[in-house]
């Protein structure tokens, strides 16, 4: 792996060119619009897949967006990696947000990333983390420095809750036994610390519709003597939580997992500036649940959120009106052990019965997914670890992740083997917002410690 430096530099510029026509494809799977952009996301993983030294590459058709699966097998008895990402990245709105159109990729240079950094939807999750898979493929097949084999899983269905991966992947278990699962679609904490993501919250998402009157209804005329659907549901979204910020739907904590006091000092050794967390966000205070510091409620503590309201007139101008209808879309990030199936029922139970007579309530599940702890004394995790002392010059920290990837408990259910999380993005990198991006020196950094990770696992799994 001694030349892998020289490698990277010598095909830099093509890696990023690469990687930037991928970005172009606007592979919105949540809008029906841009279908056949998806599709051809799916044909374009194919091909770099096949050019990166895949011997076999299928698209795999699904009720949904098809999976793409590539191989490249050297030995039976040697262990095999698969690699799990994915392909479809999430809607671009609000779009006037952005600084530059978020299906045209620009680089430019910012405070953390003086070399530049990609700006497009999709740059960092998780286009641009999948692709450094893909080239570090590329260089260990062109240099013949494969230590074992290698099979890919990149699905295009992800911002949308996976609803074919489950059936795909239980219908293909042959096809995709493993020795471990290894997915770049998480971060680290700085660009001079490294870290690996050994938990993942969990996700229950809903959306609410709250009617009132059979019509919408001049608010002088019955403003007062109707009940106003907008008003209505405000008012039960803010019950959700009491004064402390606690969630408070009965049976929703009742298995949550509590860490140690011991666990929560470790955590507490991570890095981290709350002046520079503020500053950087642009808000005068931190804000969430009593007795818990913020790395711990955005990644040991379950939360629920609104992230979406709307009803009534929105337009420009004035329209004196009680809305017949009021919506929101709502999501609990969860905590290992709550299992998100009974979170949403006990959510649709809570939220039914406290809504007023006078308006009717329906909660519509759209997905979710269960938590995911990974232990960090497998062998994995130690070639994970191994790999990022090589190349970043010191050890990783351990640390728990806010974000859900609900196929992961999925992958360890029905393939029975674990998932290392090796990201390389920052916390900075907006992802789901306006601005999106992934700095040039993390994409190429993956792309140096992949292969690391694949000649550890194998070293180490062959004295296991």
């Amino acid at each position: 792996m001694q030349n892998i430096n020289a490698y990277i530099n010598e095909h830099k510029q093509r890696f990023i060119d690469e990687l930037i026509d991928l970005l172009k494809i606007p592979s919105i799977s949540a809008d029906s619009t841009y279908k056949k952009d998806v599709l051809n996301t799916a044909d374009a993983i194919k091909e770099s897949l096949l050019k990166a030294g895949c011997d076999n590459v299928e698209i795999c058709q699904t009720d949904g967006y098809p999976i793409v699966y590539g191989e490249k097998l050297i030995d039976k008895n040697l262990p095999t990696v698969l690699v799990y990402g994915h392909y479809d990245v999430q809607p671009p709105d609000p779009l006037d947000l952005w600084n530059s159109p978020p299906f045209e990729p620009v680089i430019q240079k910012t405070d953390l990333h003086p070399e530049g950094a990609i700006f497009a939807r999709g740059a960092c999750d998780d286009k641009g983390q999948m692709y450094m898979h893909v080239k570090a493929l590329e260089y260990m097949t062109t240099n013949n420095e494969l230590p074992c084999n290698v099979k890919f899983m990149i699905e295009g269905e992800e911002e949308v809750g996976s609803a074919n991966l489950g059936k795909f992947v239980a219908a293909n278990r042959e096809k995709l036994e493993n020795d471990v699962i290894l997915i770049s679609d998480t971060g680290m904490i700085a660009k001079d610390v490294p870290s690996i993501t050994t938990g993942l919250r969990g996700l229950s998402y809903v959306e609410v519709e709250v009617t009132g009157p059979n019509r919408d209804l001049h608010s002088g005329l019955y403003g007062g003597a109707v009940a106003n659907p907008i008003n209505v549901l405000t008012k039960m979204i803010a019950s959700l939580h009491d004064e402390n910020n606690h969630i408070t739907i009965p049976g929703f904590y009742d298995k949550v997992e509590n860490l140690s006091d011991e666990e929560r000092a470790e955590m507490a050794k991570a890095p981290f500036s709350l002046e520079a967390y503020k500053k950087a966000l642009d808000i005068d205070a931190v804000y969430g649940e009593e007795g818990y510091t913020t790395n711990e409620r955005n990644s040991i503590r379950p939360t629920l959120d609104v992230n979406g309201i709307w009803g009534g007139y929105i337009g420009e101008g004035a329209k004196t009106v009680i809305a017949s209808k009021a919506y929101a879309k709502i999501s609990m990030r969860l905590v290992p052990n709550q299992d998100w199936e009974e979170i949403t029922q006990l959510f649709k139970t809570h939220f039914e019965r406290i809504v007023p007579k006078a308006v009717k309530v329906k909660v519509k599940p759209h997905h979710g997914g269960q938590g995911y702890v990974t232990p960090i004394d497998g062998v994995g995790y130690q070639a994970a670890s191994k790999a990022y002392e090589q190349t970043f010059g010191k050890t990783p920290i351990p640390q728990r992740s806010g974000g859900s990837i609900p196929i992961v408990a999925l992958f360890e259910k029905e393939l029975k083997s674990k998932t290392i999380l090796m990201g390389f993005g920052l916390d900075s990198d907006a992802i789901h917002s306006p601005n999106e991006h992934f700095g040039v020196w993390n994409y190429l950094k993956g792309i140096e410690t992949i292969p690391w990770f694949y000649k550890y696992f194998t070293e180490l799994k062959s004295v296991e």
